[in-house]
C-alpha cells in the first residue's frame, strides 16, 4: 500500500506529487518566480534543449503547476496533464493542437454556450467545421461523421439541463471513425467519473468549478496520454502561452486534497433539493439525473460513481439541478430576484449554491434557435448545490416559487 499505484482515490487527492522543497514544508509551497537560474552556461544550454531536465520559464515549467498536472493526472487516469489558463484555454488548446483546416468535429448540441461560440465562430474561420448533434442519440453521432472527422467532444452531465451520454458508446464510435473522443468531465470530477477508463480518448477540465471549489481562481486542464497531451497540447502552451499561474495552480493544488469529500456533500444535497423542488407546484419541471423519470437515470447509474467508497452507496448524480418554472422568463427572473442568500451568479462548483438564467447567461450569446435546439428555454433555472445546510437553500427558494404559485388564479 506504499506504492502510489494502490492508493485510493482521497489518498491521491492529498498525496500523490506531493511537493516539497529543502525548507521541509508540510504544506505545499507556491513557486512565484518568472524564470529559473542555472549553475553554468552549459547547464542553461542543456535545460533550453531538453537534454537535461530542470525548469526553463514559468509560461511552461513551474514547480506548483506541474504538482498539480501531476496530481490531476493520477486522479483521472491519465499519463500527461496540461494545466492552462482556463476552462476555454484548455479546450483551444486542445483543438488548435490536434486539428486543422479542413477537419471537422462532431460535438454536443447543448455543450457550455461558450464552446459553441467557439467552434461557430473562431474554428469556422480556421476552416474547421462543427456539427452539433444530441448528446443521448448515438445514430445522430455516427450519422454525423465525415471521412474529415477528427473529434468527437461531449460534456457529460452537460450545462444546464444534466443530459447524459454514454462515454463507452461514443468511444467505440469515434474510435471505430479513426476520431478521438473529448470529454469535459467539469460536472462530475474524477472523484464520480473518470471517461478515459470509459474509453475516452482526452478529459478536459475548468478548474475554475469543483477542483477549485471556493471559486476563488481562474483555470483549466486537459489530461491524457503522453504524446497528443505531454507532446502536442504541451507544444502549443508552451509557444501560445495560455499558461496557468503558479498561484493558482497552489489554489487548485489544495482543492483536489477535499475534492472527494466536497463532491459527495454537493450531490447529496443536490439530490435532496431536486426531490423537494418537484414538489413545488410552481415548478413545470426539475433536472436531475437522480430522477427516476430523468432520460438518462439508468445510465448514470452505470456510469457515475458513489456517495462512499462501499459498493453498496448510493450512487452519486452530480451537484447541479436546473428546473422550469411555470410561466416565462418575467416568472423566472422573479424567482431569481426572491433568493436573499444564493448568489445570482452564473460560475459554478463552489461551496455556496448558485442561481442562474441560462437563456440571458451562459447561453444568452447562443442563436435562439440553437438554444432551442439545446432545450433551454426562458422559463429555465439553473442551480449549482453549495454546502450549506438543504433545508436553508429550500427556504430562501420557496419565498419565491410560494409567491409565482399564489399569484396564479383561482379555480
Amino acid at each position: 500500500m506504499n506504492d502510489p499505484e494502490n492508493w485510493g482515490f482521497a489518498t491521491l487527492g492529498i498525496r500523490a506529487a506531493e511537493l516539497r522543497s529543502g525548507e521541509r514544508e508540510h504544506s505545499p509551497a507556491i513557486h512565484l518566480t518568472s524564470s529559473f537560474v542555472f549553475e553554468n552556461a552549459a547547464q542553461a544550454a542543456a535545460v533550453f534543449a531538453g537534454t537535461e531536465p530542470g525548469n526553463v520559464y514559468s509560461r511552461f515549467t513551474n514547480p506548483t503547476v506541474r504538482a498539480f498536472e501531476q496530481r490531476l493526472a493520477a486522479m483521472e487516469g491519465g499519463d500527461s496533464c496540461v494545466a492552462t489558463a482556463s476552462g476555454m484555454s484548455a479546450i483551444l488548446a486542445t483543438f488548435m493542437s490536434l486539428l486543422r483546416a479542413g477537419d471537422h468535429i462532431v460535438a454536443s448540441q447543448t455543450l457550455f454556450g461558450t464552446t459553441i461560440n467557439l467552434c461557430n465562430n473562431i474554428l469556422a474561420k480556421f476552416g474547421v467545421e462543427t456539427t452539433f448533434v444530441a448528446p443521448d442519440d448515438l445514430q445522430a453521432w455516427r450519422s454525423a461523421l465525415r471521412p474529415n472527422t477528427k473529434i468527437l467532444f461531449v460534456e457529460t452531465p452537460n450545462n444546464p439541463l444534466t443530459d447524459l451520454a454514454d462515454i463507452r458508446a461514443l468511444a467505440d464510435i469515434a474510435h471505430d471513425a479513426k476520431a478521438l473522443l473529448i470529454v469535459d468531465n467539469c460536472f462530475l470530477t474524477p472523484v464520480l467519473q473518470q471517461p478515459l477508463k470509459l474509453g475516452a480518448d482526452i478529459v478536459i477540465h475548468s478548474a475554475t468549478k469543483y477542483l477549485d471549489g471556493q471559486g476563488r481562481c481562474m483555470g483549466g486542464a486537459v489530461v491524457g496520454d503522453a504524446e497528443r497531451i505531454g507532446r502536442d497540447v504541451f507544444g502549443f502552451m508552451r509557444t501560445a502561452g495560455p499558461s496557468m499561474s503558479p498561484f493558482n495552480a497552489w489554489v487548485f493544488l489544495k482543492g483536489l486534497e477535499t475534492l472527494s469529500l466536497r463532491m459527495r456533500a454537493h450531490c447529496a444535497s443536490a439530490h435532496r433539493l431536486a426531490l423537494w423542488l418537484r414538489e413545488q407546484p410552481a415548478i413545470a419541471h426539475v433536472y436531475y439525473p437522480g430522477l427516476p423519470d430523468h432520460p438518462q437515470h439508468a445510465l448514470a447509474q452505470r456510469q457515475h460513481g458513489r456517495l462512499g467508497d462501499d459498493a453498496d452507496a448510493p450512487v452519486a448524480y452530480g451537484g447541479i439541478v436546473s428546473f422550469e418554472v411555470k410561466g416565462g422568463r418575467e416568472a423566472a427572473w422573479r424567482v431569481i430576484d426572491a433568493t436573499k442568500m444564493l448568489s445570482i451568479t452564473a460560475n459554478l462548483g463552489d461551496t455556496r449554491t448558485t442561481i442562474t438564467h441560462p437563456a440571458t447567461t451562459t447561453h444568452g450569446r447562443v442563436p435562439a434557435e440553437a438554444r432551442a435546439r439545446a432545450g433551454i428555454k426562458d422559463n429555465l433555472i439553473r442551480l449549482a448545490v453549495g454546502l450549506e445546510n438543504v433545508e436553508d437553500i429550500c427556504a430562501d427558494l420557496a419565498t419565491g416559487l410560494n409567491a409565482e404559485a399564489a399569484a396564479w388564479p383561482r379555480g
